[in-house]
């Protein structure tokens, strides 16, 4: 095998896609430097040339609309754009253009902390009489808003930062709300025009610094390193062709030289798509079954190579290796011989004979035979060369020195793979003639999905029944055979969700107990106490009148209370949601309705009001903290609340499993919904009734919060209230705990002494009341309700 170094020197042909650095363009610096200097000059112009003479703010533009007006105005411009913002950071991720939205991210908290020292140097080298009216503004109060205002700019960075020009409607919609916002501070006497070109200046110049400091994604000439790598082992190359990727995510090219053709696959230390599959096939399986985590590139294209070597010493027809080089920092080529085969996704079911399955079967009978592995068996990695040979490719998740449960697992995968393509009883007939009935009969504990490599399990969900077939077909062939399945998974997905979910809990717990004062727990004053139980007491009201309003059938209001007390009892055993969900659902039908329409109508509710609780999140974390009355700016809690929730929907979109998770949690909330919801519109009166119990529901949560909070001493406001009570409320919905249990405690303690800034040593008691009232207090009643509509035939 031939091994080849790096060169020094960069190519200029053709290029091999995101291969490389950033690129920094020095029109950027030089934009920047001359933002700053403008910037500078000005503000030392303006103070030689005033030198303590009025340049009066002219008073009339405070006049031309009152200032209620303005706010709202700001207020809606300002939503407008933090959650375009929100949506187009999402945008890029899926996208996976990280470097774009890190570039324009870092331009905004970049400029939001540059106007903020800029305000404070010129304040502190201001003398006694402050700065000119030029500069200041009636009715400026912050050091993020005077001369400069710091949102703004930060805004005004981040939309110069990212490319928008395939989102011309985005792009026009966030300068619109900057626009908007701008003027709201000039009318309401905020800034200054003069401050509000410097803000706008300022943050076309952050947006500069951020894109030299960041730079542009970019591909590297990496083709002519390939080239002079190919030409060191002897070969001179023709072209290149991309072949896509294998399935590790690693890139693979045909390159053309003149006396033969070589396959590449480029081995690069960012492609880790395979290594988070085989890092959670560890963590979920037993040792031996387990598949390597090989870490670092040099370890990787050692072990590939490695597999390589080894099935050609045993007489496999897998290709030659023939060199590695690095093409630079991270990236290295391995270079083999091109094998020209068709899959066995790409034959015809009737060329695959007995003959050919014996073929197929022999082939792994011969790396089996010397102790090797293969690991991930599918339709694309196993073949027929032109000659006829079969032959197994994508050896890279193989092994040497395998052990037996190893080949069980190949031979397992082997059989289901083939029996997807010709049916149960020839596969595992072909096994028995080639392998022999021992190792058949020692793979029928392994025919099960939990070892089954991952392209194989996406193909068994269509065909659930085929690995039951498979196990009969082995059963019957070989009756002494040992039909348990072996228990290859360690524990469920549930199971180690829970268990993070209760570690962080936990330290989350601990954290804020730490110096609590439990003896306050026993000072709640009764008359709030009584006035927070009354709240919960509203609560289940709200909730009945809620579901009568979606549900298109007449409903009784205090039997729909009952009910919605013995949906308290049963959520106790059922994850947050999903108990009161069933027990709505099952209730709706006893009273007449088809499932189908109970199960749309019942999903309806719920979704109406996961769909009223965004809006009321956000424009809550709007007014928490915010000084929008006196600097039009957004509060810290809203662009917190804002990035939880992009975070939350790019994970969703980006995590397979994630977001087969939620939508499996979800479907039943919004599963045949939409009809519902075009009768609804039919029926004004039904609609009030059922939005209205929603948002009463809301309100009794957030008031019963309230209540407890008073009743050990301490206060918050109604909107960090509802933040918080949202916040809790959603935490606990996505937690696998019944109720949410462990989960909404930690987040509504972590809330309040956050966002409210209730001191822990009232937050912890009142969060304890909130619950007791609210979670474990109906159970009881619950109980005698679910008994009584049990009796009467109601649920």
């Amino acid at each position: 095998m031939k091994s080849a170094g790096v060169d020094p020197e960069q190519g200029t042909d053709e290029r091999l896609p995101a291969l490389g650095p950033i690129a920094r363009r020095p029109v950027d610096l030089l934009v920047a430097a001359a933002g700053m200097l403008a910037i500078a000059a000005v503000l030392v112009v303006v103070r030689l040339v005033t030198d303590g003479q009025e340049a009066a703010y002219p008073a009339e533009l405070r006049t031309l609309l009152p200032p209620s007006v303005l706010a709202l105005a700001a207020g809606v411009a300002n939503l407008t754009v933090i959650v375009l913002v929100a949506v187009t950071a999402v945008e890029r991720l899926l996208r996976t253009e990280f470097r774009q939205i890190v570039r324009a991210l870092a331009a905004a908290g970049f400029c939001y902390g540059l106007v903020g020292a800029a305000n404070a140097t010129v304040h502190a080298l201001t003398p006694a009489p402050g700065l000119p009216e030029v500069l200041q503004a009636p009715e400026a109060q912050s050091l993020f808003t005077s001369p400069l205002h710091a949102y703004i700019a930060a805004a005004v960075a981040y939309v110069c930062a990212l490319p928008l020009a395939h989102l011309p409607r985005v792009r026009a919609a966030m300068w619109g709300g900057i626009a908007l916002t701008s003027v709201s501070v000039l009318l309401a006497g905020v800034t200054t025009t003069l401050s509000l070109l410097l803000t706008l200046l300022a943050g076309w110049t952050c947006a500069s610094v951020a894109a030299y400091a960041v730079g542009l994604s970019r591909p590297v000439p990496a083709t002519g390193r390939l080239v002079r790598e190919l030409r060191r082992f002897g070969w001179e190359p023709l072209g290149l062709t991309p072949l896509g990727s294998d399935a590790e995510g690693n890139q693979r090219y045909a390159v053309d030289t003149v006396d033969r053709r070589l396959d590449v696959v480029l081995f690069r230390a960012e492609d880790t798509h395979g290594l988070w599959k085989r890092l959670l096939g560890a963590v979920m399986l037993r040792g031996p079954a387990a598949p390597s985590v090989l870490l670092g590139v040099q370890r990787r294209v050692e072990h590939a190579a490695l597999m390589d070597f080894a099935a050609r010493a045993a007489g496999a027809a897998g290709p030659q290796v023939l060199g590695v080089g690095e093409l630079g920092l991270g990236t290295v080529a391995l270079v083999t011989e091109h094998v020209p085969l068709r899959t066995l996704d790409q034959i015809g079911t009737d060329e695959l004979t007995d003959e050919a399955l014996d073929e197929v079967y022999s082939e792994l009978l011969l790396l089996h035979r010397n102790r090797i592995t293969h690991g991930n068996l599918n339709g694309s990695t196993v073949g027929r060369r032109l000659n006829g040979r079969v032959v197994f490719t994508g050896l890279a998740n193989g092994t040497v020195a395998g052990s037996p449960i190893k080949a069980s697992l190949d031979v397992a995968a082997l059989m289901t793979l083939l029996a997807l393509r010709v049916g149960e009883r020839r596969a595992v007939d072909s096994a028995v003639r080639v392998l022999g009935r021992d190792t058949a009969a020692a793979a029928l504990p392994f025919v099960q999905t939990a070892g089954m490599p991952f392209a194989l399990r996406g193909r068994l969900r269509a065909h659930r029944g085929t690995l039951g077939a498979i196990r009969a077909q082995i059963t019957g062939a070989v009756p002494e055979a040992q039909a348990r399945p072996a228990r290859l998974e360690r524990m469920r997905p549930r199971t180690v969700v829970s268990v993070v979910v209760a570690t962080a809990v936990g330290l989350v717990l601990a954290y804020q107990l730490a110096g609590v004062d439990f003896g306050t727990i026993a000072a709640a004053d009764l008359g709030w106490a009584a006035a927070a139980f009354a709240a919960s007491t509203l609560c289940m009201v709200a909730a009945a009148m809620a579901l009568m309003g979606f549900v298109p059938i007449r409903l009784n209001l205090w039997t729909t209370v009952l009910v919605q007390f013995a949906g308290s009892f049963v959520r106790i055993a059922a994850p947050a949601g999903l108990g009161s969900l069933a027990i709505n659902t099952r209730y709706v039908s006893r009273m007449g309705a088809s499932a189908g329409l109970a199960i749309s109508a019942v999903g309806l509710s719920q979704a109406v009001g996961l769909i009223l609780h965004v809006p009321l999140l956000l424009v809550a974390a709007y007014l928490t903290g915010t000084s929008y009355l006196a600097d039009f700016s957004p509060s810290v809690t809203l662009i917190a609340v804002t990035a939880g929730l992009a975070l939350a929907v790019a994970l969703v979109l980006l995590v397979p499993g994630l977001r087969r998770a939620v939508l499996e949690r979800a479907r039943p909330y919004f599963q045949d919904t939409l009809p519902q919801l075009l009768d609804l519109m039919q029926h004004p009166r039904r609609l009030v009734m059922g939005v209205g119990g929603t948002l009463l529901l809301t309100a009794g949560f957030v008031m019963c919060l309230g209540f407890s909070v008073a009743a050990f001493g301490g206060s918050a406001g109604v909107a960090a209230l509802v933040v918080v009570f949202l916040a809790g409320n959603a935490i606990g919905s996505a937690a696998p705990t019944p109720g949410g249990l462990g989960a909404v405690e930690a987040a509504l303690l972590g809330g309040l002494t956050t966002v409210a800034g209730v001191p822990a040593a009232v937050g912890l008691p009142a969060v304890l009341l909130y619950r007791l009232l609210t979670f474990w207090l109906p159970v009881l009643p619950g109980w005698g309700a679910f008994h009584l509509l049990q009796r009467w035939k109601a649920i």
